[in-house]
């Protein structure tokens, strides 16, 4: 029914005709059973009738499912490879926007792992070993995480929670501690709070709002 429909447009004229010849329907087949149908050449004239982002509308009516990456392939050809590729987490960046009572906040993409980093920038601004405290929340790791911050804002230390969105009965706690705890004139100037999640509805909205926040 779609490509009948592309069928009307003037570029498309005579693409339902290829699907009742036999020999060009199974032309048309190999390129749908294809494992990257995005990568195929199209059969006949219609390997240089149209253009990429045309060639992408009948990949919508054969294999929507790919699509997406169809759509890169056209971005990395039209405007280059640079708009395809997450940025670098800005850490020196987002630590000059920081402060004791402001959190830093990952907001993690699947494959995304900031840990060693992060770790490595700590070490650049004296703040490995002792002066940095990690924990991956998670069931029962509250009250540890609680621990961890109330010695960090006395001693001027840092301290990096991982996978706050698996920790979601603690996420009021942290909300609370965001709120009430880090008040700049009663912790250590050096203290800095580093967050790691997972988009997740259960993440506190007032902390994302009152963070600085880094993506890739």
């Amino acid at each position: 029914d779609e490509l009948c429909r592309l069928n009307d447009y003037d570029r498309f004229g005579g693409l339902k005709d290829e699907f009742k010849n036999k020999s060009k329907a199974n032309a048309w087949k190999k390129v749908y059973d294809a494992i990257n149908p995005q990568e195929e050449t199209y059969p006949g004239e219609w390997a240089t009738k149209i253009k990429t982002f045309r060639k992408m509308m009948i990949l919508r009516c054969l294999r929507p499912d790919k699509l997406v990456p169809a759509i890169q392939n056209y971005i990395i050809e039209e405007f280059g490879r640079k708009f395809v590729e997450p940025p670098p987490f800005d850490l020196a960046g987002s630590y000059e926007d920081s402060a004791s009572n402001i959190p830093l906040v990952f907001v993690l993409s699947p494959g995304a792992d900031p840990g060693q980093a992060l770790f490595k920038f700590a070490d650049d601004k004296g703040f490995s070993g002792s002066k940095m405290s990690s924990l991956s929340l998670g069931q029962g790791q509250g009250p540890i995480a609680m621990r961890m911050i109330n010695a960090a804002i006395k001693d001027g230390t840092w301290v990096v929670l991982q996978n706050c969105h698996l920790a979601t009965s603690w996420m009021s706690t942290l909300e609370k501690i965001c709120e009430e705890t880090l008040n700049p004139e009663q912790i250590h100037p050096d203290f800095r709070l580093w967050l790691t999640a997972y988009p997740s509805p259960n993440f506190p909205v007032a902390v994302l709002q009152n963070s600085v926040k880094m993506t890739n």
